[in-house]
């Protein structure tokens, strides 16, 4: 009932599993996120329910931690010990929110999204994985990004392997989405070319997005350097993240989580399991 009503599945048949329509579009998504790490899905959300999605968003968006921070690409403190050409030496201002799963109604649609198995089947199938967990993390699992005019989400990585983000409502003019895809790699941080990119001198590398309401995005923004550019004009950018991990029990440094949420929970204070061992 939930993909009948939200998902536009004569184009993304969801429901049909190892059918030809779901295999080709499979073998599609496969094959972008080989090329880039990044595969969009144009409305993936059918037009009649894109308006209550957006809506949905708009109620919560008041909810969004938000707070104008200086930050570097890995979200880390301030490190006097790196050497002086390391990309962690590169800070920008961040102006994004983000309302956390747990001020997220389970009714909504973008949390019933989030925890269907339907969903999930297809999400680790377009990343070629037996399977996959919604991360353990009680406020970065599911979040919606609010980023307002004036303000951009700078030069970063993600915490997950990849990330699956639903545009919910667009910016009026910016918030374009620029990425460097497989910038680094789960052994070696490459930081020479980040380095590249955020002193300007790699501008070949980025790669840009101009997304739309409606409009699904399978990501690997745990190895692609990314940002949303400056939003201008009159309107918030609000982006539904599904944050899913190879491994269960993944959960957000303690420090990054402060930095998003302005608050940390109890899982956050304990033994967290990492899925690798880069920066962050």
């Amino acid at each position: 009932m939930l993909l009948d009503r939200t998902v536009d599945l004569r184009r993304y048949p969801l429901e049909a599993p190892g059918g030809a329509a779901w295999n080709s579009l499979i073998d599609r998504v496969r094959a972008d996120l080989a090329a880039d790490g990044c595969s969009v899905l144009p409305d993936f959300i059918h037009p009649g329910a894109q308006e209550h999605l957006r809506d949905q968003g708009s109620s919560i968006a008041p909810h969004a931690h938000y707070d104008v921070e200086t930050v570097n690409v890995y979200n880390t403190a301030p490190d006097p010990a790196l050497p002086e050409d390391h990309p962690a030496h590169h800070t920008f201002p961040r102006g994004n929110a983000f309302v956390p799963r747990d001020r997220i109604p389970g009714e909504h649609l973008i949390h019933r999204l989030y925890t269907d198995p339907a969903f999930q089947r297809f999400v680790a199938a377009c990343f070629d994985l037996t399977e996959l967990h919604e991360l353990a993390d009680p406020l970065a699992g599911l979040c919606l990004n609010v980023l307002r005019p004036g303000n951009q989400h700078p030069w970063h990585f993600d915490t997950n392997e990849f990330t699956v983000s639903l545009l919910t409502h667009a910016a009026e003019e910016g918030g374009v989405f620029e990425y460097c895809p497989g910038i680094r790699t789960p052994e070696t941080e490459n930081l020479g070319d980040v380095a590249a990119v955020l002193e300007g001198r790699a501008g070949h590398r980025i790669r840009r997005l101009t997304l739309r309401p409606g409009d699904l995005q399978l990501f690997r923004g745990r190895y692609s350097l990314h940002r949303v550019s400056p939003v201008t004009g009159g309107t918030d950018r609000h982006t539904a993240i599904f944050a899913y991990s190879l491994r269960p029990g993944v959960i957000g440094s303690p420090e990054r989580t402060r930095q998003l949420f302005g608050r940390l929970t109890p899982q956050h204070r304990a033994t967290a399991v990492r899925a690798d061992l880069l920066l962050d």
